[in-house]
């Protein structure tokens, strides 16, 4: 799974102490069963609900939502992730015009599109998400286009098909520290999905177009400062300009389980550390922060 969503607020688990900023206000219960209407309407999965986002009625209040595509089971089983793991069903291809139909009638001035790890596919699934941007390009010019890849098995054909497509954002997250991968992260690589970000800097680069790079963090699974900082430097190195840094929140019980609270102050200061200190044209940080929280705004500030 491509989104660093880690689940709702955590219970008290191993001993440590609930944190006050977890709470969310449950509230825009209509535009919540609107948006729930539309999404069964046009059989189209959300990673709000798959990943059990803590911040869903805050998104679905302002009708926003991050639609996943290539259906609700990925191929890979990372520690972190609460979306389903197993046999994927083969990919519905009406599924690029259902999208765009619900841009369409949500009137979104951005939209993103993640979706599951597709490693049964020849492509990774990067057709499927190159024809939803070009759907929804057709049905909605205004509209900015975010992606949220998976590594894609590091296949620079799959990258170039879905930038092709021509994106505002593409975006795939490094997740957490090196030393934490191979624990964390399923079938991932660190160095790997730092090439994937690099591939996609640098064709964008060459061929002169406007798609910022966009990759995400999780803090409190055990990584130091210093391990942090080498992960935002090998970021920047990689021509990422958009970062977003929360919260790891224990989804289920046979997930990692959380080691560390990160306060609001201490992310804070990595968002002053991240623009300032290493050069990040926008960082959203925060404990309930996720990659697509506020994407639109992160977008628009590096324009």
């Amino acid at each position: 799974m491509t989104e660093n969503i880690s689940g709702a607020a955590p219970a008290r688990r191993r001993g440590l102490p609930h944190s006050e900023w977890y709470r969310v206000p449950y509230t825009g219960g209509r535009e919540r069963l609107a948006m729930r209407a539309l999404l069964k309407q046009c059989r189209l999965n959300t990673v709000c609900v798959s990943a059990k986002c803590p911040n869903l009625c805050d998104c679905w209040k302002r009708r926003t939502a991050t639609f996943m595509i290539l259906g609700d089971t990925c191929t890979r089983n990372c520690r972190f992730c609460a979306v389903n793991h197993g046999l994927p069903q083969v990919p519905d291809p009406q599924e690029p015009e259902h999208l765009a139909q619900a841009a369409s009638q949500l009137q979104l001035r951005h939209m993103v599109i993640t979706c599951v790890t597709r490693d049964d596919l020849p492509d990774g699934g990067a057709g499927q998400m190159a024809a939803a941007v070009q759907a929804i390009r057709a049905a909605c010019p205004e509209t900015s286009i975010e992606v949220l890849g998976s590594d894609y098995g590091g296949q620079e054909e799959s990258l170039a098909l879905i930038l092709q497509a021509s994106p505002q954002v593409f975006g795939h997250n490094l997740e957490t520290v090196q030393r934490l991968t191979p624990a964390i992260r399923s079938g991932a690589d660190y160095q790997r999905s730092l090439r994937v970000l690099r591939y996609a800097a640098n064709w964008c680069s060459e061929h002169g177009t406007a798609c910022r790079i966009k990759s995400g963090l999780m803090l409190g699974l055990g990584e130091t400062e210093a391990e942090i900082r080498t992960a935002l430097a090998d970021l920047r190195q990689a021509g990422v300009q958009i970062l977003t840094m929360g919260q790891y929140l224990q989804p289920g019980p046979d997930n990692c389980p959380v080691q560390r609270h990160v306060s609001p102050e201490e992310f804070a200061a990595w968002k002053q550390t991240a623009e300032q200190e290493f050069g990040f044209a926008a960082a959203v940080c925060g404990p309930l922060v996720r990659s697509s929280y506020l994407a639109e705004d992160a977008y628009r500030s590096c324009q």
